[in-house]
């Protein structure tokens, strides 16, 4: 594409590393780069941002390309009886930039839908510029003015309008700003830039995919018919190419389609590039998927007292200052539950999106032994569950009500709501276990362990996702044995809650508590692991040498 252009400088404050010169474009439904700006869900968002933190600080010729969401995810909030509330609050972003590019998407009948482009500067929050996108535009009828109001809006017809205004509004604006020489989708969210840019004569070796699905169910597929009269293709194909671009009785699979456009893949792990394989191996035409394991930005996430301390292998320090860390975040449970927490018992966390898979209530699973478990005066324990479920996500909702029901008169228990950056970070600096219990193989990756280990929290955890990679049971971490993924799901339950109760009650509590110095060493061996394997320099520089160059 060209790159004659009055908007030409992509705002980047540095020249480029030459390693990293080739320009990308890095499309995202989803960036957490900060607290403050709410244009993210859970861990692709985490992701996303921490690509974008690393980009910035190697000098990386790389931009973002998102969305301007009115009233982000939702806020996280309480009914009088504690349960779940969903807000939707609206945002205003004064320290976003209008970059004056507006171009117009042609969406279901309306040919001038008008998209207008912001831009994150690097200097506000120490990222690559990240241009966002909003349809709230003066001219726009009401209904396109609200196509960027929700993040995965739960009506479909909405939810492709916000592809395409993200893909091909994305890849106009790019084209804006003078092109690029590789645009990245990271998730099929933004498919419509691939269908877009190919009829503008990009090439398939500037198009690049990450997949971050590992299971069939969870990557979208949509009738053919339906998204070619939405606009979907960026223009009407006729029956013929539709009928091409279609699989499974006249679908479009996203994430089928991403992969026969694209040069290459990558899935977001080791293990979860043999699943990825192995899913789509009977789609033609689809190429070649490697495995980048994710990672988080190290400099954002991991404090820097504990930092030091470990540097310096000084345990006196570490501790201290993880007492303090644990206080602060004691502060947020009394302040949410009226409970207080004390710095001297260990701390359990399950935090992260509430999914079905993702099993935040295993623990309870029976009853009676977990009781045993909270209420040992020996080995004391106090737990703390946060995570956002989605905002239709009725079962989700359910079982982080039963949660709220279940500890409300229990002292060592909490539920915290507002599950995003800020809390993430202070629950994974306060923790000294954290708990990763999905279904096994249902895990593409999961980042939240990375950074809980960066600040000496012990992941307990499924092998599952990036945690192969990084385990060495008993030594950084604490492994529950895999069951067979394939046997029911009440009987994986089951034995899963069973290994869990022995692992916590036998091992890591009795260590906490037995042998501290012993617990020290796995603290420091599990940062020693993480790092710098699992932080996004390693991630950054991978994507442009095995992905983008």
């Amino acid at each position: 594409m060209s790159t004659n252009s009055k908007y030409n400088n992509w705002f980047h404050p540095y020249k480029t590393d030459k390693k990293y010169d080739k320009r990308v474009a890095y499309f995202s439904m989803e960036f957490g780069i900060h607290q403050a700006l709410k244009t993210y869900s859970g861990g692709l968002g985490f992701l996303a941002g921490s690509h974008m933190r690393s980009a910035y600080e190697m000098k990386q010729n790389l931009i973002g390309v998102g969305m301007l969401w009115k009233y982000g995810y939702y806020d996280q909030s309480r009914h009088m009886d504690k349960t779940l509330r969903t807000d939707f609050v609206e945002k205003t972003y004064n320290f976003l930039e209008d970059t004056g590019i507006e171009v117009t998407v042609k969406l279901h009948d309306n040919p001038n839908v008008k998209v207008k482009a912001y831009v994150l500067k690097p200097e506000i929050f120490g990222s690559v510029p990240i241009y966002l996108l909003s349809t709230d535009v003066e001219g726009n009828d009401f209904i396109s003015r609200t196509i960027t109001d929700h993040l995965y809006d739960a009506n479909e017809t909405t939810r492709i309008s916000q592809s395409i205004i993200l893909g091909i509004g994305g890849a106009k604006v790019v084209e804006a700003l003078g092109g690029a020489d590789r645009y990245h989708l990271n998730e099929g969210h933004a498919l419509p830039a691939f269908y877009y840019l190919r009829d503008k004569g990009v090439k398939k070796n500037q198009m690049v995919f990450t997949t971050h699905t590992p299971e069939k169910a969870g990557n979208e597929e949509r009738d053919a018919n339906f998204l070619n009269h939405c606009g979907f293709f960026g223009r009407r194909l006729s029956d013929e190419e539709l009928s091409e671009e279609s699989v499974n009785g006249g679908k479009i699979n996203y994430t089928v389609s991403a992969l026969r456009m694209a040069k290459k893949a990558n899935a977001v792990s080791k293990l979860h590039a043999k699943v990825s394989k192995e899913m789509w191996k009977d789609y033609d035409k689809t190429c070649k998927i490697i495995p980048i394991t994710n990672a988080q930005n190290q400099n954002f996430w991991q404090d820097e007292k504990l930092k030091k301390a470990w540097q310096k292998k000084n345990n006196s320090g570490f501790k201290k200052r993880k007492l303090e860390l644990k206080a602060e975040l004691f502060y947020e449970v009394l302040n949410q539950t009226e409970k207080l927490f004390d710095p001297n018992i260990l701390t359990l966390v399950w935090a992260r999106r509430f999914a079905g898979y993702k099993r935040a209530d295993l623990l309870l699973h029976d009853e009676a032994r977990f009781k045993r478990l909270i209420s040992n005066e020996k080995y004391p324990v106090q737990i703390i569950w946060a995570g956002k479920p989605y905002p239709k996500d009725f079962y989700g909702i359910d079982v982080f009500n039963k949660l709220v029901h279940y500890t409300k008169h229990i002292p060592n228990l909490a539920v915290l709501t507002g599950y995003e950056m800020e809390l993430s970070r202070k629950l994974k600096e306060g923790s000294d276990v954290w708990l990763n219990t999905p279904r096994i193989t249902r895990e593409a990756s999961g980042t939240s362990g990375m950074s809980a280990a960066m600040n000496g929290s012990v992941n307990v955890s499924i092998n599952d996702g990036w945690i192969p990679e990084f385990e060495k049971n008993s030594k950084n971490s604490f492994i529950l044995p895999e069951q067979d993924y394939k046997a029911p799901v009440s009987e994986q339950d089951k034995l899963d809650a069973e290994n869990l109760y022995d692992i916590l009650e036998n091992k890591v509590i009795p260590i906490y508590y037995d042998q501290p110095e012993k617990w020290q060493d796995i603290v420091f061996k599990g940062i020693d692991d993480v790092l710098p394997e699992f932080s996004s320099h390693r991630m950054a520089d991978q994507y442009y040498k095995e992905l983008f160059n």
